[in-house]
């Protein structure tokens, strides 16, 4: 890893790396002022540097008013960003994430992936994330390894699996039974998903779909309903999960490691 033997080296690897792990592992006592500091001691930071580093990455993950409280008191929001914290502190090469956004709210997790992506960045360090929230990742990473049993099942970058498809997905707000009916009878082929419905369309024809979007407008129109999305359709990351499960005959149960990198791919 970097160059060094795993087995030989690993006080050195372990600087080189930080770790935020998914489980609760703060001494409710301790302030995160002192705790990030005695963690960049441990990966072998003078004490100086470690409580000067520990203000700078409490700082950046916006705790550092906070700093001096027990971190019993702190939410859950405050506690990952200690996590993530302490795997800066040492300024590693890698920033291996577990599960970053546990047992956050839906705020709670935009802010922690909006600031996985500035200390990429900022920080210039790769960051490898292990998560089973598909959206966040394609919302966050680069490129995705997913795995399962053990065993590699995919290696590939983000955009690839993200790409357009010949679809124009639709959202409408009212009577969407209506808007289909029309859109039907005008011999558009649509097709019902979770959020609304889909106009399938030639590949590449980007005439026809204009002729689309101008169709799902009027229909909407003419059934009294809201326009709320209308957009080409895009392939998922839990459509390629999916297709594994249809292979093996049932869902299965998959992990997925995600690496995002800001020059390099790690």
């Amino acid at each position: 890893m970097f160059g060094h033997d795993v087995v030989k080296d690993r006080t050195l690897i372990r600087r080189l790396v930080g770790y935020m792990p998914e489980h609760d592992c703060l001494p409710p006592d301790a302030s995160a002022a002192e705790f990030v500091m005695h963690l960049g001691q441990l990966s072998g930071l003078p004490r100086t540097a470690a409580r000067e580093r520990a203000a700078e990455v409490l700082r950046h993950v916006g705790l550092f008013e906070e700093r001096y409280r027990p971190m019993g008191t702190y939410s859950t929001g405050m506690q990952q960003r200690v996590k993530l914290a302490q795997a800066l502190v040492h300024d590693p090469r890698l920033l291996v994430l577990d599960e970053p956004t546990n047992g956050l709210d839906p705020a709670g997790r935009d802010e922690m992936l909006a600031l996985v992506r500035r200390t990429g960045r900022e920080f210039g360090i790769s960051v490898l994330v292990s998560s089973h929230l598909l959206g966040e990742l394609e919302r966050t990473c680069t490129s995705i390894v997913a795995i399962e049993r053990g065993a590699l099942q995919h290696q590939i970058a983000v955009d690839a699996l993200t790409s357009e498809i010949p679809q124009l997905a639709v959202e409408v707000d009212g009577d969407v039974d209506a808007v289909i009916n029309t859109l039907t009878q005008a011999d558009w082929r649509v097709t019902r998903d979770r959020t609304g419905f889909v106009l399938m369309l030639p590949a590449g024809d980007r005439e026809v779909a204009a002729r689309a979007a101008d169709a799902v407008r009027d229909a909407c129109v003419a059934a009294g309903a809201g326009l709320l999305r209308l957009e080409r359709g895009r392939t998922r990351l839990d459509a390629l999960f999916a297709s594994d499960a249809e292979v093996n005959g049932a869902a299965t149960e998959l992990g997925a490691a995600v690496v995002r990198t800001p020059e390099r791919v790690a």
